[in-house]
């Protein structure tokens, strides 16, 4: 446990996950140091493509009731029941970056304040430069490779859709970043980054690709009535009907000294399903694992 609250940035790559491969060699050594897993999502409903974004960013904030409300899933008139993320986790202060239009109005309805990413993106052929990354760390009150005790916020949520920007600079920012939290340096303890990526729009054909759980009839029948139920299909005592078993988020968490180090050395489907230290979590505890180590909410789980 750090003895000083951390700053999170969280680098959400929304519907990039498939499109990992060996060349985004940054976001492999990221993993290779953190402590990595799946975040488990429900079944989608029909939806829109913005549709999906909003919900799916409702859930990383376990800010799904919130969602409803907002889409009329919920009766109309219940807006004064949605609290923000300062209200629930001890007065956290948080940013969106997006470009989303829909997202950008949610992230507002549930307190964040939200900055555009084309004005905080610095391209050079395509690739973003260490500018991008130091505007983002300065954000968290760092700068300059140091820690200053005056910070705008806690944590800095980065959404970067599919469309807008390619897995490779993702891959690069994640390298930047990386970079300035050097060991030695005051950012590196105080900095919790999280890297998620997920599959965005899935199809009948990933069940069989990206499983989570074993199937049944690669289990023997003399045990199948003994295995107990995972803890990412419970909520308390009362189990969650409506898992998806397949294509979760991929995450990878690091902060020098503080977070486990697993045996992932990729940011793979495989590696994390074979090596990862955190398994499976659901992606609404997501929020609480982070507020945790900014000492604005209780431990989540072991």
């Amino acid at each position: 446990m750090a003895d000083k609250a951390s700053r999170a940035l969280v680098l959400y790559g929304d519907g990039s996950a498939r499109f990992v491969d060996m060349s985004n060699t940054h976001i492999h050594s990221l993993a290779s140091v953190a402590s990595c897993g799946f975040l488990s999502l429900p079944h989608a409903p029909s939806e829109t493509e913005n549709e999906r974004i909003v919900r799916e960013f409702s859930l990383l904030l376990d800010a799904s009731e919130a969602y409803s409300i907002a889409s009329g899933l919920k009766p109309k008139g219940n807006e004064n029941e949605i609290l923000t993320l300062a209200e629930r986790f001890m007065g956290l202060k948080a940013a969106l970056v997006t470009d989303n239009s829909l997202l950008t109005s949610f992230g507002k309805l549930i307190g964040l304040d939200v900055l555009q990413l084309s004005e905080i993106s610095q391209k050079s052929d395509s690739v973003p430069s260490d500018a991008t990354a130091s505007k983002l760390l300065r954000l968290l009150g760092f700068e300059g490779g140091k820690c200053l005790d005056v910070t705008l916020y806690d944590s800095v949520f980065v959404h970067i859709g599919v469309d807008d920007v390619n897995l490779g600079v993702i891959d690069s920012l994640v390298g930047s970043i990386m970079r300035m939290a050097q060991p030695g340096s005051e950012i590196v303890s105080r900095l919790h980054l999280s890297l998620v990526l997920s599959y965005g729009s899935v199809t009948d054909k990933d069940v069989s690709v990206f499983p989570v759980n074993a199937p049944q009839q690669d289990m023997n029948p003399a045990f199948a009535g003994l295995v107990p139920r995972q803890s990412y299909t419970m909520r308390g005592e009362k189990t969650r009907d409506d898992v998806r078993h397949y294509c979760p988020m991929l995450v990878a968490q690091w902060q020098h000294a503080v977070t486990r180090k697993d045996l992932v050395d990729t940011l793979s489907f495989e590696a994390l399903k074979k090596l990862s230290g955190n398994l499976v979590i659901p992606a609404d505890r997501f929020i609480h694992e982070v507020a945790f180590k900014l000492w604005k909410a209780p431990k989540y789980g072991a």
